[in-house]
């Protein structure tokens, strides 16, 4: 018996006792783990708590049969092999059996041996399938390993990366500045067929409109004044690739009538060339200007957004996946200094706080933060100062969940909160600050003392 089929991990969902017992000896002595599950609730409850390699079940159980419990490992574990067994067998259930992803569907009463047989091929198919399989599995996380998220808005997105990936079709990608446009675009890139081939990016309101024509589709020497050599553009650069043109949204309209026809017959000419060079390259654009009012006002061609709008793909701010934020700042940390740690009110302050510049401020914020702070635990307190005017606005109420909250110490953030916003009202100035608070001074100060804030 092979040694990678011996450790297979294999579920056993029968009802009848006489038939679990033979199973079960059967595969343990063929060197095989089991569980054992007695009706079909226990199957389903044991595929909710572990992976199995293999799951042989009855198709006639109590509380759920052998058909839900294969349709169930097809949802949560596609990978496992299923084998169904049965004393009622007709021509119509195996098929469905089949139908439905089963690897076999096999009659009682059945010999050993034809089990035996059974259960090495199934196992060896998996294994067959999981190394065609490993390569696209391990490309994925590649691809999509620099993207963190949490919320459910994110999760849709990513969840149809993939399948947009296999599209060529041209991509437009809309969002404020800072929300991650061009990580989307690479994780397209390299999720796609194309991955193999080039992606470049340009920024379209970086350059001014003669050098943003050369750098898209290159010169010819002599073209103008510092055309001292022949160069390649972008989209030659990028042929069987992606072309990432972020800000697209100012380009110049005379360069956008160059691009719809690039778009339109694939074909360009360098600055200065006499002959059409013809590329296959797929364009994902990306703007954070509103497209349409662009277009209402005439600074962008109508046909050319329609062109480049076939799959549009909205990246929404950080202020409106906020659950988000935790797993960026974490990701930030350790990228820049990772024996530094953020307090809870630390957290809940970033998480409260409006985040105009998106990703990238957060991260601008976290870079400056740990470099800054001299402990290694980072405190409200060490945040910049436009973060906490904006976040002291409103004292920051977590969210009261099943689990419950602690109350008292939500009174004493809430509490340090209006302390340090009295102080900062007041350029640090103790006797204003608790007279806006309505306290008297010595208490003010015993405050000050028990929430170790320092002046």
């Amino acid at each position: 018996m092979n040694k990678s089929q011996d450790k297979a991990k294999i579920l056993i969902a029968e009802d009848e006792k006489g038939m679990m017992d033979v199973l079960d000896i059967f595969l343990q002595e063929e060197g095989y783990q089991t569980v054992l599950a007695r009706d079909g609730r226990a199957a389903l409850e044991a595929i909710d708590r572990d992976i199995f390699d293999l799951v042989i079940t009855d198709v006639k159980m109590p509380h759920a049969d052998g058909f839900e419990v294969l349709k169930k490992v097809k949802e949560v574990s596609p990978d496992t092999v299923v084998i169904m067994i049965t004393a009622f067998g007709t021509t119509e259930a195996a098929f469905e059996a089949i139908k439905l992803g089963a690897y076999d569907y096999i009659e009682k009463p059945f010999k050993i041996e034809e089990l035996r047989v059974v259960i090495r091929r199934a196992l060896e198919r998996k294994k067959f399938t999981s190394l065609l399989s490993l390569k696209e599995r391990l490309r994925k996380p590649e691809a999509l390993s620099d993207i963190i998220y949490r919320s459910e808005k994110m999760k849709h997105i990513m969840d149809t990366l993939p399948k947009i990936a296999q599209s060529s079709s041209n991509v437009l990608i809309t969002g404020e500045s800072g929300v991650g446009k061009e990580l989307i675009a690479h994780a397209l890139h390299r999720l796609s067929a194309r991955s193999s081939k080039e992606f470049v990016a340009i920024n379209c309101a970086a350059f001014p409109e003669g050098l943003l024509e050369s750098e898209l589709f290159g010169h010819m020497k002599g073209a103008f004044t510092d055309a001292h050599y022949n160069k390649q553009g972008l989209f030659e650069i990028a042929d069987g690739g992606t072309i990432f043109l972020d800000e697209i949204g100012d380009m110049p309209l005379s360069l956008q009538a160059k691009l719809l026809r690039v778009i339109e017959n694939g074909t360009f000419r360098r600055v200065g060339g006499l002959t059409d060079i013809k590329v296959d390259v797929r364009i994902i654009a990306a703007t954070n200007k509103d497209i349409k009012k662009e277009i209402e006002e005439g600074r962008f061609r109508e046909d050319l957004y329609y062109r480049l709008n076939v799959i549009p793909l909205h990246i929404p701010p950080l202020r409106e996946r906020r659950e988000d934020i935790p797993l960026l700042v974490e990701y930030f940390v350790k990228k820049y200094q990772p024996s530094k740690v953020l307090t809870e009110e630390a957290i809940e302050a970033l998480k409260n706080y409006g985040w105009k510049g998106n990703v990238r401020e957060l991260e601008n914020v976290i870079e400056r933060v740990c470099l800054l702070t001299k402990s290694d635990l980072i405190d409200i307190k060490d945040l910049p100062p436009e973060i906490i005017m904006d976040v002291k606005e409103k004292p920051i109420i977590p969210e009261l969940t099943p689990l419950g909250v602690n109350l008292d110490r939500i009174v004493e953030d809430i509490e340090k909160q209006y302390i340090i916003k009295a102080l900062q009202m007041t350029q640090n100035t103790k006797v204003e600050a608790a007279r806006l608070l309505g306290l008297s001074f010595r208490s003010f100060r015993y405050r000050l003392k028990k929430y170790n804030i320092e002046i």
